[in-house]
């Protein structure tokens, strides 16, 4: 009897204890996501860069297509091209998720967060959702960008909608990651030239050492080789192939499987970065 009620106990606290980790996220994302609609300006602002490419890249570039052992899949180059630009913006805007971070210590509001009942691990998971439900509306406008200029994915309707969703799913996984990890960095440096040093740093290379913007078949053996490891490989990759008329599903959910195992480590380590700035404090 008296086993049967701690057990009771310690799955009723529990449960409770996940509802109100889930409930200060959501107070924490929405605080986050009325300074965006407040200053709606940012998330314009970092469309600019992926309109560019997207638009003058695409057609620009479209007769790369035709070169002998580019794999252009079911479509040219725009189709090919923008499961790329989805995956740079998502990159380049998470790879500054930490200015948030920043702003907050600055301000003081930091360390008030830190003395509150909110639990580190839903402040992290707070600037990883409003990151991740800014990268579906970018991600949302840039393909409807690439199919007013002319791009058609997937076979028919249905195929096109699924394939669009597995790619704003991986450019969400995508974004997980590296606000993650930019929220660690902004944490331990509490530098913003640090941070931008930092970002400036991994997402340039990270970006060509995939194929977002050029068929890998193309590239030199030490390139794949890198790619094969690269998370933005693993999205660009799984996201273009769920846009083909007939796409493998092994493939897919083998790179969706990598980039969630990957957010997941990188939220539980990056959380831990509390720790090292409690203690620098």
């Amino acid at each position: 009897m008296t086993t049967t009620t701690h057990t009771t106990v310690h799955t009723t606290g529990r449960s409770t204890g996940l509802a109100t980790g889930l409930a200060h996220t959501l107070l924490l994302t929405g605080r986050l996501q009325r300074g965006l609609w407040r200053m709606p300006t940012f998330l314009v602002i970092g469309l600019v860069q992926p309109v560019i490419w997207l638009l003058l890249f695409g057609q620009l570039f479209r007769a790369v297509a035709e070169l002998p052992g580019f794999a252009r899949g079911d479509g040219g180059f725009l189709e090919f091209l923008t499961p790329g630009v989805v995956m740079m913006t998502a990159l380049f805007a998470s790879a500054w998720a930490g200015t948030t971070y920043l702003q907050d210590i600055e301000r003081g509001v930091m360390d008030r967060l830190l003395a509150s009942p909110a639990g580190r691990g839903a402040m992290m998971a707070a600037t990883m959702a409003h990151q991740a439900l800014q990268t579906v509306v970018q991600s949302l406008v840039v393909v409807a960008l690439a199919l007013l200029a002319g791009a058609r994915f997937g076979d028919g309707a249905t195929g096109g909608v699924a394939g669009v969703g597995v790619m704003v799913l991986a450019a969400t996984l995508l974004t997980l990651i590296f606000s993650a990890l930019s929220n660690a960095v902004a944490l331990l440096t509490r530098q913003q030239a640090t941070l931008i040093a930092i970002s400036q740093f991994t997402t340039l290379p990270l970006m060509f050492l995939s194929s977002a913007v050029m068929d890998l078949h193309l590239a030199p053996g030490w390139v794949r080789g890198i790619a094969a490891y690269n998370p933005v490989e693993w999205a660009v990759a799984a996201a273009r192939e769920a846009t083909r008329a007939h796409p493998d599903r092994t493939d897919i959910a083998t790179g969706l499987a990598l980039l969630a195992t990957t957010a997941l480590a990188m939220a539980l380590l990056s959380t831990r970065a509390f720790r090292a700035y409690r203690r620098a404090a």
